[in-house]
């Protein structure tokens, strides 16, 4: 008995053990595979895999989980403003998760439209209820608070050099100021100061379709264990993004590429950053759970769910 009983507790350590490996997203549990990057004039993306393939891992009961740009297309959440036009609201989204999913909103997305353009704050989940859900937002339109709202619609990402703003600061201003100087930058004419007055640029769009023609193709053509990648422009890397496993990845893959591939147009200049520094700027981030941590904290932001990291976003660096 005594013998039973000390057999079930190792299995239980070891069980506890391995279940703590895979909710890292570190070495232990990743690989970052230099040797099959991609390159398209100003932009290199270099895949991170699991090692054990991505696969969710799901526990009884768990929900399957979508992207906020997958929901708003297939109709599973409305969003809508918080309440009256007063400007207290700016700040607040109101979503309504009417599906059987669970629904992954990130920090750096944009929904246009409304009121005011505006950019989520916080990385969150939002669950299947028939009670309205708020989540947090700034403003990336500044000259615009009308009285008639517009039909929200999604976004993408903001690129790399905004997100920082964001995650950084939470600062209104900076975040208008920072949106600005990209729009000057670019030379996008706009008359509300709106992040996304540049779609309304057709040589910019078209630029933007072949860089995204590209390396949507390059992801559709290879496996499917991707659950992150590290981007470089220039002589910088630019930023990353690792998720827990490659179903969440690839539903946020496409709007992630569009805010990487505008960072790389207004920012960006023909990749010279070689392998080491990269190497060295991953390491720091990807040793172990206490590196990560505190690299991180400077350079980025970790979002857990229930006690397993669920996304790890670090912002570009100037010579790693």
């Amino acid at each position: 008995m005594k013998y039973l009983f000390s057999l079930l507790i190792f299995f239980e350590l070891t069980f506890l053990s391995l279940s703590s490996v895979k909710a890292q997203l570190t070495y232990a549990t990743l690989t970052v595979q230099y040797d099959s990057a991609w390159q398209f004039k100003n932009l290199k993306i270099i895949p991170i895999r699991r090692k054990d393939g991505g696969v969710p891992d799901k526990q009884p009961g768990q929900r399957d989980i979508v992207s906020l740009s997958q929901a708003l297309r297939q109709g599973l959440v409305t969003v809508t403003e918080r309440g009256t036009a007063s400007v207290d609201n700016v700040h607040w989204l109101r979503i309504n998760n009417r599906s059987d999913k669970s629904v992954y909103v990130a920090s750096g997305e944009i929904i246009a439209g409304g009121r005011q353009d505006r950019m989520i704050t916080r990385d969150t989940i939002l669950t299947p209820t028939q009670r309205d859900q708020y989540v947090p937002t700034m403003c990336v339109e500044e000259g615009r608070w009308s009285d008639k709202e517009k039909k929200f619609a999604y976004g993408n990402f903001a690129n790399p050099h905004l997100r920082k703003v964001l995650d950084s600061t939470k600062n209104q201003v900076l975040i208008w100021k920072e949106v600005d100087k990209q729009l000057e930058e670019g030379n996008f004419k706009n008359t509300t100061t709106a992040y996304l007055a540049r779609n309304m640029d057709k040589k910019y769009i078209q630029i933007n379709d072949e860089y995204f023609n590209y390396f949507r193709q390059k992801f559709k053509d290879t496996d499917s264990s991707i659950v992150g990648f590290v981007a470089v422009s220039g002589n910088k890397v630019i930023g990353s993004d690792i998720f827990a496993d490659r179903a969440i990845f690839y539903g946020q893959l496409e709007p992630l590429l569009r805010g990487y591939i505008d960072e790389s147009l207004i920012f960006g200049a023909p990749v010279a950053l070689p392998d080491p520094p990269v190497r060295r700027y991953m390491d720091k981030l990807l040793k172990d759970e206490v590196s990560q941590e505190e690299f991180a904290r400077k350079n980025g932001k970790i979002f857990r769910q229930n006690g397993r990291v669920f996304h790890v976003n670090t912002f570009l660096k100037d010579n790693p």
